[in-house]
């Protein structure tokens, strides 16, 4: 399927800076209408072959630059229960490029050229949300320890204490991507997101952007989701002993209770960099814009740099000028 303009008939969008659908032919707004077919492999508009791959669940079609949304992963067990849709178009996810990096005086010249910048694409992330109850029980030994010195002498005193506790914690929606192709440490990073945009899903989100179906089943990905609870829970417990000048474990456990698993998408922005024959990933989270990414460094601005600092500290800025001069000339 796709959305086209009542209007015009041309393909809408999802625009993110107005949170609605968006004819970019006559500026139509929320004018959309369902069209199309429910073939995996026909452009629902102008019937050219496209290849969804394994997982993709929207795409653009190389022939019109439509773009399409595959009926079949969208519906049934591939229907998603939520999603947050993008809240930064591409200007938007450069900019927060731009802040992030515009302090790393090395990057080379064309990393945000507008020809580089042609890559960048906004996708939507399958993940699961698992809801966990956590049980925890600590037992353990601790020391109080205090000094104080009185006439000629120092005492020291040691408390002893039998340190127990038991938790009982809800855990809710902890997120883990559900795709191969996103590195999970770097997903892990673009957290956390501000689940009160989440809503319940609608394929029109899509309509302007690549999307993914989950690439497993959940309980592929559940081990992730349960170490995050458990770390949670070993955090909150922590917490709740205080502080102890020692402390011996005797029992530590936690117990994590599946509650439920929903899932659901979340927008990234994605710009894949080549330089010096090497290739860099940047990730731009398309709800708040948190930027997950190294820059590379560009030799001849290092070398330029060193030979512009040794002038300015030799021969002062005349003879810097000089240099620029003779390089004009």
């Amino acid at each position: 399927m796709n959305f086209q303009c009542k209007n015009c008939g041309g393909n809408m969008i999802f625009a993110p800076a107005k949170q609605k659908m968006y004819c970019p032919y006559c500026d139509g707004e929320d004018t959309e209408r369902v069209a199309g077919n429910d073939s995996l492999t026909v452009c629902a508009s102008c019937g050219g072959e496209v290849d969804p791959g394994e997982y993709k669940s929207s795409d653009k079609c190389p022939y019109c630059g439509n773009y399409l949304i595959f009926d079949k992963r969208v519906s049934d067990n591939y229907k998603p229960d939520s999603i947050i849709p993008f809240k930064l178009d591409k200007d938007m996810a450069v900019a927060s490029m731009d802040k992030e990096f515009k302090k790393r005086l090395f990057a080379p010249i064309s990393f945000l050229s507008e020809k580089s910048l042609e890559s960048m694409k906004g996708a939507y992330v399958p993940f699961f949300l698992y809801d966990y109850l956590a049980e925890s029980v600590y037992r353990g030994e601790g020391t109080k320890v205090r000094s104080w010195r009185s006439g000629d002498y120092t005492y020291t005193e040691t408390s002893y204490y039998d340190v127990e506790r038991e938790m009982h914690a809800s855990f809710d929606n902890i997120p883990v991507d559900a795709s191969f192709e996103m590195p999970d440490s770097t997903m892990d990073l673009m957290e956390p997101y501000d689940y009160t945009d989440l809503m319940s899903f609608d394929p029109k989100y899509l309509s302007g952007f690549f999307g993914e179906i989950y690439n497993d089943t959940a309980d592929k990905f559940a081990d992730r989701a349960k170490k995050k609870a458990a770390d949670s829970a070993e955090t909150l417990m922590k917490k709740s002993i205080g502080a102890y000048s020692s402390l011996k474990t005797v029992v530590d456990q936690t117990t994590l209770t599946d509650r439920k698993i929903d899932y659901a998408l979340f927008p990234v922005w994605v710009y894949k960099y080549k330089y010096a024959g090497k290739d860099y990933n940047f990730y731009v989270n398309g709800q708040t814009g948190k930027v997950i990414g190294k820059t590379p460094v560009s030799k001849l601005k290092v070398v330029i740099y060193s030979i512009v600092s040794t002038l300015l500290f030799y021969g002062g800025i005349e003879a810097v000028l000089g240099i620029v001069e003779g390089v004009l000339k």
